[in-house]
């Protein structure tokens, strides 16, 4: 069998007058790239047909039949198998690095968080990723990889409002934070819907809610800004560099958390009502809860004393709140304003 420098020298020897062959959606992608990533996409399955090959890369089936010939060639132990497609020889690996199930189960759970939180960029760059990773994987955990996929789901909830973007900028904010990159924005704000033209120095970027964000210095501020991605209309890199050396992301997301003003909420929630609350109660910042006989008592953590009002009023006739005093004053307040309309409406009826 082969090494890898063997198999790279048999691809040499197949590289000329290819590009007539086939069309890619990558156009910088050669025959060379083409072979290795058709081996790299053999290795991530246990069979892979040819159609399969030839609707990944944009290329006919003669070509996919040529391009196989050629990893034969080459040394790689390529099995076609009749009306079925083709796999390679049981334990040949190129990497030697080896994942269990539980490794395995693990990337495949990052990856849906990927397709349900990125772009396309990042998307399909981690999709790359995870082809390379699964080649060097054994038949067993291959098997396992593929049964456990459609088992797997990243939901979004109805009450938080999310509409995926083609385009976050991911790849490209990376790339400039990376090089210590100038990059200018044309960016729309959220309050005044205002677009303006930035210069800006890339910190990080981190995701909130449902939401990435970067944190940049922004020159035509003369200081640091949070930038939502989706708000950014156009992303260009300039040839500047910049040598200063900023703080690190972590140190902004902790004095974001510090300078939020959080409300301690205790709550004695009647003992058959508190299933009743869902997934309810982790969005309104749900902390602890121990069992006081008849009562659960419930601890919460809220950046919104208003918001958290409105909520324990679908259940406040079976609860009542322990602390803070002002949350009482809100309900009751609330309660009266609801009460006036009700009497205001009733007397317009008669």
């Amino acid at each position: 069998m082969k090494d890898w420098g063997n198999l790279n020298v048999a691809l040499m020897a197949h590289a000329p007058n290819c590009i007539t062959h086939f069309r890619l959606p990558l156009p910088s992608m050669n025959r060379i790239d083409r072979l290795s990533a058709i081996l790299i996409q053999l290795q991530s399955r246990r069979l892979v047909k040819a159609r399969e090959i030839a609707d990944r890369f944009s290329i006919s089936l003669r070509t996919v039949y040529r391009d196989v010939h050629a990893l034969e060639e080459g040394g790689v132990p390529v099995i076609g198998e009749a009306g079925t497609g083709y796999r390679l020889m049981e334990g040949y690996k190129l990497p030697p690095v080896m994942f269990n199930e539980d490794e395995a189960s693990a990337l495949l759970t990052a990856a849906k968080l990927v397709q349900s939180k990125t772009d396309a960029s990042i998307s399909k760059h981690y999709t790359s990723a995870l082809d390379k990773i699964k080649a060097i994987l054994r038949h067993s955990e291959k098997d396992h990889i593929e049964e456990i996929d459609q088992h797997i789901a990243v939901m979004n909830h109805p009450a938080i409002v999310h509409e995926p973007r083609e385009e976050l900028h991911l790849h490209p904010l990376l790339r400039a934070i990376s090089k210590s990159s100038v990059i200018e924005i044309d960016y729309t704000s959220l309050e005044k819907k205002e677009t303006t033209t930035r210069k800006v120095e890339p910190v990080g970027i981190y995701y909130l809610g449902s939401h990435w964000y970067l944190i940049a210095f922004c020159r035509l501020r003369n200081d640091y800004r949070n930038f939502r991605t989706d708000q950014i209309d156009k992303l260009v890199f300039t040839e500047e560099t910049f040598s200063k050396t900023h703080p690190s992301l972590q140190s902004f997301i902790s004095q974001m958390s510090s300078e939020r003003e959080v409300h301690k909420v205790v709550l004695d929630v009647e003992a058959n009502i508190v299933k009743h609350l869902g997934e309810q109660k982790y969005y309104n910042g749900f902390v602890k809860e121990e069992s006081m006989g008849e009562y659960v008592r419930m601890t919460f953590l809220t950046g919104s004393l208003m918001g958290f009002s409105r909520w324990f009023m679908l259940f406040g006739d079976h609860a009542k709140i322990v602390e803070p005093v002002r949350l009482n004053e809100i309900v009751a307040e609330t309660a009266e304003n609801i009460l006036r309309k009700l009497e205001q409406t009733q007397m317009l009826l008669t």
